[in-house]
């Protein structure tokens, strides 16, 4: 009886993204998301794959949840979602023993995930009552998307490379539950078909298709727009591809996943080669060729994706969507979707990609098969860290630095006129955020009116390729007077045209297409960012800043020591921590 009303009063689902990139924990308690975090912040290995034990612990302790009172685990990955389809694909096309011993040994892992947990606590496998789930990577996909958006009811889109042997996954959902409409099985992929040409562009590293999406304005697509609509190819409500074009289907993916940064060999073919000329050497000069191949891969991934999203929403009749997936990531075609479809609505989860299903899996559990009431938003994605005055205080003084502490009320002018100044300024605030955006709590800022701050930048702290383009983070009830649209966009996932009489205005963050990927930032729901960038609109009459994140080739910051190391080895010229302000000339 004790038992049944401890659940009554408190029901803890700690979600996990595990053996998979992007590794994650989140915890749910009682429906609420009270933590969420990547397992890279804390161990500092990129994308880091393997078991998130670091994230894990450190949600289960922000939550004051013991490993013991923990009644559901929930992980991302169901070594059963499809088996049929992949027996038959082994039938008929083979697989080579070491891909095979390499999906076995993954399997395996996912179904002991219980132990493994218990481990990563310096406990006994039996000391966990917790109920193991496994959930199918694109159905945690589709709850992260909608059972923590604002609609009662929406279509949901989900797509990435591959996940449970799927790509895509189209559902409809109605209150605290949701039916799959279509998935797209192996070997047909939108991420497949962005991540092989970002390979043949010269960028192998996993998570480099940003980076294309960025180089693509600068080429024209014109010259081969006819062959990429033979590698992508729509086929009803939804796409192929040409597998002459790609090497996955006969030949496996080589992927190297463990404990370290996600490995995956090369995916196109000699056809690819034949057909847009060599790939382009890691590191070789940028041509007009390559920036040309660029503008029509994004260019045909743009009309097959909006295909896609234009049919579901026929198909529904719904006018909410719920994006999520790693390549839900593309925020250009994601400013598409509003002006050029049915689809009046749009939430795109802030982790969407594969650290997001932690909290899809969570949430999968707790609405799906619980069949609890939904009854939280994420409005926000500061789900991660946060540190204490003397914690932050005793950073900056073991590292030799003298912190100066101002009240908010100087704190927010003084560090708006170093910005207005041209100042490159550290800002680390509050809860570090959950997903790939710096937010506002772990960002680096600047004047977004200076057409150099680009090259400064990169110059002296972020050694980025120069095509790629910084963000503005705009105040919310702005957004209409400086972009071609107004609607919400907290989570940096959509791209607005940037209007004719503001672009020099805001060069650093005017994108060479006249574009910005941009963040609003909304008063209530993070008011310390909106002071800052309200205090910097006072000085200059531009409500915007330059947004990026605060790292160094690096995973983002998570505490204030890391922070003070950056801002060390780089060349920002202020740290602001909390209240806590240090600046390279010893003042204020």
């Amino acid at each position: 009886m004790a038992e049944t009303a401890r659940l009554d009063r408190v029901t803890a689902i700690l979600g996990l993204n595990a053996y998979h990139g992007d590794a994650a924990a989140a915890l749910v308690v009682d429906g609420e998301l009270v933590a969420a975090a990547e397992e890279e912040r804390f161990n500092r290995i990129k994308h880091v794959a393997g078991f998130p034990a670091l994230s894990a612990a450190w949600c289960l302790a922000e939550g004051g949840i013991s490993p013991e009172e923990l009644d559901h685990l929930a992980v991302s990955r169901d070594p059963r979602a499809n088996v049929g389809q992949k027996l038959l694909r082994t039938i008929r096309h083979g697989a080579s023993a070491r891909y095979l011993k390499a999906r076995l040994q993954n399997a395996a892992k996912i179904r002991d995930v219980r132990t493994a947990l218990a481990e990563s606590l310096g406990l006994e496998a039996g000391a966990l009552r917790a109920e193991v789930h496994n959930v199918e990577h694109h159905e945690a996909h589709v709850a992260s998307a909608f059972f923590v958006s604002p609609f009662d009811e929406a279509a949901i889109f989900s797509v990435d490379g591959f996940g449970d042997f799927c790509s895509t996954m189209t559902a409809v959902g109605h209150g605290n539950s949701f039916e799959v409409l279509d998935r797209v099985l192996f070997p047909h992929s939108l991420g497949i078909y962005y991540s092989a040409l970002t390979q043949w562009l010269g960028f192998p590293e996993y998570g480099d298709e940003g980076k294309v999406m960025g180089l693509a304005p600068y080429g024209d697509a014109s010259a081969h727009m006819k062959a990429m609509r033979d590698v992508l190819q729509t086929n009803g409500d939804l796409f192929a591809l040409n597998l002459d074009y790609f090497t996955h289907d006969k030949e496996g993916v080589d992927m190297t996943w463990d404990e370290g940064s996600p490995r995956i060999g090369r995916i196109y073919s000699d056809k690819l080669v034949e057909t847009f000329g060599p790939a382009r050497e890691r590191g070789a000069e940028m041509t007009k060729h390559y920036e040309d191949v660029a503008a029509a891969l994004q260019k045909r991934f743009e009309e097959v994706y909006l295909h896609v999203v234009d049919r579901l929403q026929v198909r529904t009749g719904m006018t909410n969507l719920c994006l999520a997936g790693g390549v839900a990531l593309n925020a250009v075609a994601n400013g598409r979707i509003r002006p050029e479809t049915g689809f009046d609505g749009l939430y795109v989860q802030p982790a969407a990609g594969d650290s997001g299903t932690a909290v899809g899996a969570a949430y999968y559990v707790w609405n799906q098969e619980l069949g609890r009431p939904r009854g939280f938003v994420m409005t926000h994605a500061y789900t991660g860290p946060e540190y204490s005055d003397a914690e932050m205080e005793a950073a900056v003084r073991a590292a030799g630095l003298e912190p100066h502490h101002l009240d908010d009320d100087a704190l927010f002018p003084t560090v708006a006129q170093r910005i207005a100044d041209g100042d490159v300024v550290g800002w680390f605030q509050g809860r570090m955020e959950f997903g790939p955006r710096a937010l506002g709590h772990r960002s680096i800022v600047a004047d977004p009116r200076r057409s150099d701050m680009k090259d400064v930048l990169n110059a002296r702290i972020k050694h980025r390729e120069p095509f790629r383009p910084f963000a503005p983070s705009i105040l919310a009830d702005a957004t209409g007077t400086w972009f071609d649209q107004d609607y919400t966009s907290p989570f940096m996932v959509l791209v607005y045209k940037t209007k004719p009489d503001k672009r020099e205005r805001i060069a650093a963050v005017n994108h060479v297409d006249d574009t910005g990927r941009v963040q609003t930032v909304d008063r209530n729901i993070e008011p310390r960012y909106y002071r800052l960038i309200e205090e910097f609109g006072r000085l200059t009459d531009v409500p915007v800043l330059l947004n990026t994140s605060f790292n160094e080739n690096e995973p983002i910051v998570r505490t204030p020591t890391e922070a003070v190391d950056t801002f060390l080895k780089t060349h920002m010229d202020v740290l602001v921590l909390g209240n806590y302000v240090v600046a390279r000339n010893g003042s204020a």
